[in-house]
Formats: C-alpha cells, structure tokens, sequence
C-alpha cells in the first residue's frame, strides 16, 4: 500500500506529494501523522534549500476526510489531537528558513487551503478551484486557514470565502493575490519546478532568511522584526557568496557608470 505522502529529494530540492488521490487527497489520522514527520524533517534539514509541495491525481487537497473521521467512530477530542499534529507540521514549513512552492491543480477545500498556504510561492492550473465549504458541513476552520488565509488575501475577503459558499476560479484567486501564477495544466509541474530551481541556483540561504523573516515577523512587535532584520541582513553579509556577489555587482556597476569613449 503506498504511503499517504511521498517525500522524494533531488539534490536540495524535497518534494513533498499528497497521495490519496482517491479520495482527493483528503487527510485522514494517518495522513495527518504522516505530514507532520515529513514536514519536521524537511523544515530541520539543512542541505534541502527549496521545496516542492504538489499533489497525485485531480485534486490538490480536499482539507480533512471527514467521512473517514466519521466512520471511524472518533470524537472531537480525537479530532482535536490530529489537528494539532498537522498544526505541527504546519508550523514547521511555514517558520523554517526553506522557501516552499506549490504546484496546485484541480479542487482546493477547507483545511486544504491552509495546507496550500503553508506554501510561500503558490502556481496554480488554470482549472483549479478554490472553496471553503467548512460551514456546508457545520465545522470551522482549521489547519491554519483562519490565520493563513486573512494573510493572503486579506480581512474582508477570507471572509467573504468563508462565511459565503462561494467557489473561486483560478484567475479570481490571483486577482485575489491568493496565487502567484496561473498556468496551463499541462505547464503546472515545469513552472513549479523552475520556480524551486531559480532559488537553488541563486543565493539559496540568502532566499530562506528573507522567507524567514516575512512568515515569522507578522506575529512579534515589530521592534523584534528590526533587530532580527538588522542580525539577519550583518551575518549574510560576512558570508562569503554574499562578498563574491557584492563584488560583482560593485563590478558591473563601475562598468556601467564608467564614461564611454568616443569612436
């Protein structure tokens, strides 16, 4: 039987692939345990400097299985506990210092919003869909979307998702800012992948301090943010790659500004 989520790794490049796509990729106990030892392993690992977050099958995630958890006989206590394991893995993702990118495609539903979120750069196929659906069924939100999703898009806007039965198209959602890019279908895992790269082939600890820096600064005063910016910003600096770069581009500019003669 195949795992619920696959982790495959490339170099520094993790992959981290939803796999129920029978049942759209909805998170059952199983899974829930399963993305949370992936996530804290790819979150501690130093070698992986960028992450792919896609998914098997028609669906991107259809947030928890709740017909699974139902059948199960679980109460809201067992409820309760697996979203706080997911919360770990969530957690983890979103505060690490390792860009994340998602390849989104088809339906994304309630809790698996937030799992998208987890996510710092988001492509989505142009047929993907967009959709809360927690009130449909007499739940609220979880998975970090109360907070992850305001985030986004915005107060009054993860509002109107959430408290309406309202479905958006993947040209709403960037218009929203609740994605980065839309792409053919047929495009969806290339530009994911192009994405991941361009931060591996580029000042990749550079990219993961800034991602860093962002996702954790909106929860502490802001006095905070300054002097980790200020620590951050003086230790990337006495690194080597960042001597090497500031050389270069010291170089290129003196060549620009340096007057040109007249043939």
């Amino acid at each position: 039987m195949s795992a619920p989520i696959l982790l495959a790794r490339d170099g520094g490049l993790a992959r981290i692939t939803f796999n129920r796509p029978a049942s759209l990729n909805a998170m059952d106990f199983s899974m829930g345990t399963r993305w949370r030892d992936i996530a804290v392993e790819v979150a501690g690992d130093a070698s992986i400097g960028a992450v792919i977050l896609d998914a098997a099958g028609p669906a991107f995630c259809a947030g928890g299985d709740v017909i699974a958890m139902g059948g199960s006989g679980a109460g809201g206590s067992a409820v309760t506990e697996m979203a706080g394991v997911i919360h770990e893995g969530i957690r983890a993702l979103v505060e690490c210092s390792t860009p994340v990118v998602a390849a989104v495609q088809g339906a994304v539903a309630g809790g698996g919003l937030g799992l998208m979120l987890t996510a710092d750069y988001i492509v989505a196929s142009d047929a993907a869909r967009f959709v809360s659906r927690y009130a449909n069924i007499g739940l609220t939100p979880d998975l970090g979307v109360s907070t992850l999703l305001p985030a986004a898009i915005g107060q009054r806007r993860a509002l109107q998702l959430l408290l309406q039965d309202r479905t958006l198209g993947a040209a709403e959602a960037l218009d929203w800012g609740l994605v980065a890019e839309v792409v053919p279908a047929a495009e969806l895992a290339a530009r994911a992948e192009a994405v991941a790269r361009f931060w591996l082939d580029g000042a990749t600890a550079a990219f993961g301090q800034a991602k860093r820096l962002v996702r954790t600064g909106a929860g502490r005063p802001f006095a905070d943010n300054l002097a980790d910016e200020a620590v951050t910003i003086g230790a990337r600096f006495d690194t080597d790659e960042s001597k090497l770069r500031v050389a270069a581009f010291a170089a290129a500019s003196r060549t620009k500004s340096a007057p040109k003669e007249n043939p």
